[in-house]
């Protein structure tokens, strides 16, 4: 027997049924018995959407208005009462098992597998199996029109059948002209069976794509039709392959035909290329592009077969090996620390959710020397295992918290490939970016007293606080004219400086502001000058018994006293030009006027010189952005010798630069001077001589023990 079944959405109507995510609102079906040819009575039933506002479209061809549809039962309701009228007309007619069979393929696939996904309940067994009556009439008529271009008029009109559709009601038309093409092809003439119906797979097959165990085993891989694969995009950071799949519920896709976009971090970047069935199921998945997964919308487009190997074609034996196991639930484990062994894992996981095949089940992640990434992948043989274990994301392991994820074939595959075809993270030395600053946003200096020295700052604040607590007068601040001094550690101190426009501007801050509150803290407010500023801002101290010079083991800091010390390198104006400016220490004095201006440079110390420096994150005033200060300025000595010696590039010696890996993503330069605190730089000369572009024709100069990043 047949259950011929016709429907309608709010929406769409005919070939774009389905494509707009609009509600089913009707069903209309009728048994057919295909032994005696008879047929069980006609069902009718609206379907109550929870959106009753209808399209143009629909009012226009259906005749329905949303006060008819408010009195219907809702989609849970009318399929359970399509079960039964159903099974009710079979034993009427003495038959037992039926097939669907629609007009095309959208009502089942697009129309009803989505929206019942979406809502949450489970169609029954029947929905997953029907007959599309275009390829059944294709097939008993080759000489009739191409599948894609029939329509129900089209077929009846090819066999000459009188209907006039203007004296039904819509959808009733629709049913018994269906019937009666049956009938045609099962007379004696065509004698047509219907053997052969289309099939909805009930869930994603997961495990490794053909092409993995075909790249073993060949050296060319398998190609992958192009007209069979899409790619997904702006997909939740934390959906699975599962969820991909439930979002095309209704399409057949391949197996293993999920795969996931990874950054280069190996984290997903919202990604995914799909490999479906047949282009058939591609053509419905495009479709749904815009369709919405939760509250996000997601854009479907054609990807290529190629694409599609790139991301989950190539593996190992190892990764063969792992994902030979059929129907597993991967899950990935990530931040493991790098100590941690199968025991490890197995023992965090404990018994609540047994790993399939124990050891055998777990695949770690490591680079190609065979150095732990901290990652890991594990089969679960059910479900309920693979739950279990998701419950356990963020607890601690030795002292890491670990992060449990749902995966699929294709990452795993992905993620172990990426990290095996690893290559070195620094292969040859970069170009360095050195950190200069433009004339007018260097610091003031002098005696001039155009500034203000804010102590008792609240360890919390901010730039937005002393802004806040200088009211009318940020307007006279200069730009990057904000200093907060932090301590050795890059912490706060509690002390600010701050450039203002003029002396005048300066004495009126202090007046005002003095011993103001902030927070729960009152701040006292110092005039000074720039010379004070740069004494404090290189380590040394301003109290009631004056300067203090910072401490250091240099004779001095003037630039008179540099010019004993070895010559070092310099970066012309012209080259400094190229890179994007950065806050700079200037010299403690200020130089004297000459005829010709020696060019701007930047300049690193050749004495090994461990100076306490209050490491002075510069914040300039709105809207330009942050700065950080890096380097010392150069003294006119040094500008001078290096003007007329001649460079020749040289790379370092090996040793001079060291590589630190497993930063936190949110590291700045002061955690990282922290960590090396401490540390000296080597007593010897300087070894470390790094080409520039050809442009700069420069050279920088670095101690050994300096950090490179």
């Amino acid at each position: 027997s047949l259950v011929v079944l016709f429907g309608a959405t709010a929406g769409a109507y005919g070939a774009k049924l389905g494509s707009d995510e609009r509600e089913l609102i009707l069903l209309v079906w009728q048994v057919v018995d295909l032994q005696n040819k008879k047929v069980g009575t006609l069902h009718k039933s609206l379907v109550k959407a929870d959106n009753l506002d209808l399209s143009d479209q629909c009012r226009e061809v259906s005749g329905l208005t949303p006060e008819g549809l408010g009195k219907a039962e809702p989609l849970d309701r009318v399929l359970q009462q399509f079960s039964q009228l159903v099974s009710s007309d079979l034993k009427v007619l003495g038959r037992s098992s039926y097939t669907l069979c629609s007009d095309g393929q959208l009502l089942i696939r697009q129309v009803l597998h989505p929206e019942t996904s979406k809502k949450n309940f489970l169609l029954s067994d029947c929905f997953y199996s029907f007959y599309d009556l275009r390829k059944e009439f294709h097939t008993c008529y080759p000489s009739s029109a191409a599948v894609k271009d029939q329509t129900i008029k089209t077929m009846a009109e090819y066999l000459g059948l009188g209907t006039d559709e203007a004296e039904e009601d819509f959808g009733v038309w629709q049913v018994k002209t269906m019937v009666a093409i049956i009938f045609s092809m099962l007379s004696e003439g065509c004698n047509h069976i219907f053997t052969e119906p289309e099939t909805v797979k009930h869930k994603y097959e997961t495990g490794p794509c053909l092409s993995s165990f075909f790249f073993l085993c060949s050296s060319k891989s398998e190609t992958v039709d192009s007209e069979t694969v899409i790619r997904a995009r702006g997909l939740p950071w934390q959906s699975s392959d599962q969820d991909i799949a439930r979002f095309f519920k209704g399409l057949n896709i391949a197996k293993g035909g999920v795969a996931l976009c990874l950054n280069s971090q190996g984290r997903r970047n919202g990604e995914a290329l799909v490999r479906f069935v047949n282009s058939e199921q591609r053509d419905l998945a495009l479709e749904r592009h815009k369709h919405h997964m939760g509250s996000r919308y997601i854009e479907v487009y054609k990807a290529t077969g190629e694409e599609f190997l790139k991301i989950a074609g190539g593996t190992s034996n190892e990764v063969a090996q792992f994902l030979s196991k059929e129907n597993q639930v991967i899950i990935r484990m990530r931040g493991l620390p790098f100590t941690a062994t199968q025991e490890d894992v197995l023992g965090f996981l404990g018994p609540e959710c047994p790993v399939t095949g124990g050891k055998e089940g777990l695949l770690f992640v490591k680079y190609p020397d065979g150095r732990p990434t901290g990652d890991a992948f594990v089969l679960f043989s059910c479900e309920e295992y693979a739950q279990n274990a998701l419950k356990k994301h963020k607890e601690i392991l030795g002292k890491r918290y670990i992060e449990l994820f749902r995966s699929t074939a294709a990452e795993v595959q992905q993620v172990v490939l990426n990290r095996y075809m690893s290559t070195p993270l620094i292969p040859t030395l970069p170009t360095p970016i050195i950190p200069v600053i433009p004339p007018p946003y260097t610091i003031a200096t002098g005696s001039v007293r155009d500034c203000v020295r804010l102590r008792g700052l609240p360890y919390t604040a901010g730039i937005d606080d002393i802004l806040e607590f200088m009211g009318d007068a940020t307007g006279d601040i200069k730009p990057h004219g904000v200093h907060m001094v932090l301590n050795q550690q890059g912490r706060p101190s509690g002390d600010a400086f701050i450039q203002m426009k003029s002396a005048d501007k300066a004495f009126m801050v202090a007046q005002k502001c003095h011993k103001k509150m902030m927070k729960d803290r009152y701040v006292e407010v110092f005039q000074c000058s720039g010379e004070e500023m740069n004494f404090v801002l290189m380590g040394g101290t301003l109290n009631r018994s004056g300067l203090s010079p910072p401490p250091c083991k240099l004779p001095c800091l003037s630039p008179p006293a540099y010019a004993a010390f070895q010559t070092a390198a310099v970066i012309p104006a012209e080259a400094a030009a190229l890179y994007q400016p950065q806050a700079l220490l200037p010299s403690t004095r200020t130089p004297q006027a000459s005829a010709a201006a020696p060019p701007t440079v930047t300049y690193y110390p050749a004495q090994a010189a461990q100076l306490y420096m209050n490491y002075t994150a510069y914040y300039p005033s709105p809207p330009v952005s942050p700065t950080t200060v890096g380097y010392i300025a150069a003294p006119p000595g040094a500008v001078a010798a290096a003007a007329t010696a001649a460079h020749t590039p040289i790379l370092p010696q090996p040793g001079a630069l060291v590589r630190m890996q497993g930063l936190p993503y949110n590291t700045g330069m002061k955690e990282i001077l922290s960590f090396f605190q401490g540390y000296q730089y080597a007593p010897d000369d300087y070894n470390g001589l790094i080409q520039l572009s050809d442009q700069a024709r420069s050279v920088l100069q670095a101690p050994k023990e300096w950090v490179c990043l």
